[in-house]
């Protein structure tokens, strides 16, 4: 590839400045040692001025919702207060980038923004592993995968954190080839780059040392049944092995119950729905298997040590 390749990163107020910094880093590098401007970027925000992240430090930024002059690609950056500072201002703005043909990408949360603008339905998704229980309820036409990164679609995406790192060395290596995003990797002392198909989390074995199946297609049952939540004797069945071997794997590597660990995921589904959407406390309580709401305030009560509605009441 030849020529300058110039991306706009777009910064959310309270954007996640570690992911920001994971995003450009890569680039400026690549430009150093390869003695030549591989890549320029420009910085944008809502006021055109500053964007102030997470962490309270502030960036200037070179510009805000005027037309990108078609970068060759338009990022969204955002943090963990993304529903309350999508404004409509930024959602218009997106629309014309777009419209103009503007391509476009997200990281972390910006994935939401481009959700919310409706650019994401049936487009392969990766956003962090955090935020997928929202988009489950909000966007279920989102194509939302596990991965670090999702770079095979039109629209672009990194799931956060050092995840832009891996989008970016991905970048790097598809347009001036694999030595240099090595090159760049190695400056960056960064010797595990993970490629699109690496999952986010800590794996479950990895976590915990150990590589038993049945115990792990027991764990990838409950989560695909949590609204549903079938019980230890069905799942053991499933599995071709008695409940009490069931339960001995999970006291040996987990130190728990199948019922305990099961009901554990769903209450943590429910705290992160209470924190990240508008549903009600009814809504919430039968998308995590509750049959009243009743019964899941004093499930959540006995876990958390606070009320679902007092603990919605902890954002922000």
């Amino acid at each position: 590839m030849t020529g300058t390749t110039h991306y706009t990163f777009f910064l959310l107020r309270e954007f996640t400045h570690l992911a920001f910094s994971c995003a450009v880093e890569p680039l400026r590098i690549a430009n150093y040692v390869s003695g030549r401007p591989l890549y320029r970027w420009t910085l944008a925000s809502e006021d055109g001025h500053s964007a102030t992240c997470s962490n309270g430090s502030v960036t200037l930024t070179d510009q805000g919702l005027e037309p990108t002059r078609h970068a060759d690609r338009l990022f969204v950056i955002s943090g963990t207060n993304v529903q309350n500072l999508t404004s409509a201002p930024v959602l218009s703005w997106l629309r014309r980038e777009r419209a103009a043909g503007t391509p476009l990408g997200a990281i972390c949360s910006g994935a939401y923004v481009l959700a919310k603008a409706g650019f994401l339905d049936d487009v392969e998704t990766a956003v962090h592993w955090a935020w997928h229980d929202l988009f489950t309820e909000e966007f279920p036409d989102v194509r939302l995968v596990r991965n670090v990164f999702a770079a095979r679609e039109k629209i672009i995406t990194a799931s956060g954190g050092t995840a832009a790192a891996d989008l970016m060395l991905h970048l790097i290596g598809r347009d001036h080839g694999k030595d240099l995003a090595t090159e760049v990797a190695d400056q960056m002392v960064y010797n595990a780059v993970r490629e699109g198909t690496a999952a986010q989390r800590v794996s479950i074995q990895s976590r915990h040392g150990m590589r038993n199946q049945h115990l792990m297609r027991a764990i990838a049952m409950m989560e695909e049944t949590i609204e549903t939540p079938i019980s230890p004797s069905l799942i053991a069945e499933d599995l071709g092995i008695s409940t009490r071997q069931l339960e001995r794997l999970f006291g040996r590597y987990l130190n728990s119950t199948p019922k305990h660990y099961f009901m554990e995921m769903r209450l943590h589904r429910a705290q992160n729905l209470l924190l990240q959407t508008e549903q009600s406390i009814t809504e919430i309580a039968m998308a995590c298997g509750f049959q009243t709401t009743s019964h899941f305030s004093r499930v959540f009560r006995a876990h958390f040590g606070t009320s679902p509605v007092q603990k919605r009441a902890t954002r922000g």
